[in-house]
């Protein structure tokens, strides 16, 4: 994108459009702003953290360094899981986090990051974008003060690390284990003991034996990490994040005084710093399983009486929730038709092909 340009996108989030340009005296007649943006992450994890820099960066270059924002690490200005309240109340312009930290305050919040056995990343997309997700989660998040907007995503993550292998539901009794939303109330049901925990305070609870297990992203923030040092069995498929969707907060009154350039320009950014993030992560997961493979990582997958309880048990959560809940119900609802849409559609397409590569790679 040439500088003094950027993607005029509609309001509601749907990719789209035009480019437009603007002369040096429009950008001149345009207010010089500089925010602070909250993120809920460690500098040490550059691509997840980085997906706030790559928006300040690009935004800076789109309006001629007229709009810049400076980034916090999680813990720097607010704490890593304060981003939401910063936000809403605005003691920062604008957040990046992940809205399942915040499964507490309303687990349809949920909903905009990941849930167990949810939409695929690619799902995700076309759920938010063209399918009417992105304005029910707007109208979710107007509660909060906030806009939201997407702000990268992992793909499917792991399953977690643990100190000692998980033969079946038995050896999850009592199991100490970090992780957040419905993941963790799932856990809960099948007799674990959930903990929520920071991404910089998971090693140091690991070592100590404060917990059992713990999930964190993917294989090249896990092993920037250190986990398998201290938890040598790394488990898969991360069930409960299929598309674990990172979020940028804006407080609403902040985003409302914007001129109409900077918003475009904001939201342009934001669509850019989501999908850099993913192709990281694609690009950089394969060799880092490499490595922690040599590193003498024992990889095992879920027995089948853990995904069977499991899934059963995300189902009845899902019902119990949208009995109560009008907001999660509308979301939800409208994710899951999309979802069992879009699962028909893949059945013939990606996932033949997926496994006949599959197939055809274990013969050689």
């Amino acid at each position: 994108m040439q500088r003094r340009q950027f993607l005029k996108t509609a309001g509601a989030g749907v990719a789209a459009s035009t480019v437009v340009a603007f002369s040096p005296k429009a950008l001149a007649d345009l207010p010089a702003l500089k925010w602070r943006m909250a993120s809920s992450f460690p500098k040490s994890l550059d691509t997840i953290y980085g997906a706030g820099e790559v928006l300040a960066r690009r935004l800076a270059e789109i309006t001629d360094g007229k709009f810049e924002i400076r980034v916090f690490a999680g813990g720097e200005i607010v704490p890593a899981l304060g981003v939401l309240d910063a936000v809403q109340q605005n003691t920062v312009e604008c957040g990046h986090t992940a809205s399942y930290y915040y499964h507490g305050k309303n687990k349809a919040l949920s909903l905009d990051a990941t849930i167990p056995f949810g939409l695929n990343v690619r799902q995700l997309n076309g759920w938010m974008h063209y399918a009417g997700g992105m304005k029910l989660l707007r109208e979710m998040f107007a509660q909060y003060n906030v806009v939201n907007f997407p702000g990268g995503n992992t793909g499917s993550q792991m399953g977690g690390w643990f100190r000692k292998e998980v033969k079946g539901l038995d050896d999850l009794k009592g199991l100490k284990i970090r992780i957040p939303g419905f993941g963790a109330e799932i856990f809960s049901q099948m007799g674990a003991v959930p903990q929520q925990l920071p991404g910089g305070e998971i090693y140091p609870a690991l070592e100590r034996g404060a917990i059992d297990a713990a999930e964190w992203t993917v294989p090249y923030d896990d092993e920037k990490l250190g986990f398998y040092k201290v938890a040598p069995f790394y488990y898969y498929p991360g069930w409960w994040e299929p598309a674990p969707q990172l979020s940028f907060y804006v407080n609403r009154e902040q985003w409302d005084r914007l001129p109409k350039p900077y918003q475009a320009a904001f939201e342009a950014a934001t669509q850019e710093a989501s999908l850099l993030m993913l192709a990281a992560y694609d690009a950089k997961n394969p060799p880092a399983v490499q490595r922690l493979l040599q590193a003498g990582v024992q990889m095992r997958r879920y027995p089948d009486d853990v995904l069977l309880k499991a899934y059963e048990t995300a189902q009845k959560l899902y019902e119990e929730e949208s009995a109560k809940n009008p907001i999660f119900k509308a979301i939800y609802e409208s994710m899951r038709a999309f979802q069992q849409a879009s699962d028909a559609w893949f059945s013939i397409s990606e996932l033949p092909m997926a496994n006949f590569m599959q197939a055809a790679r274990r013969k050689k």
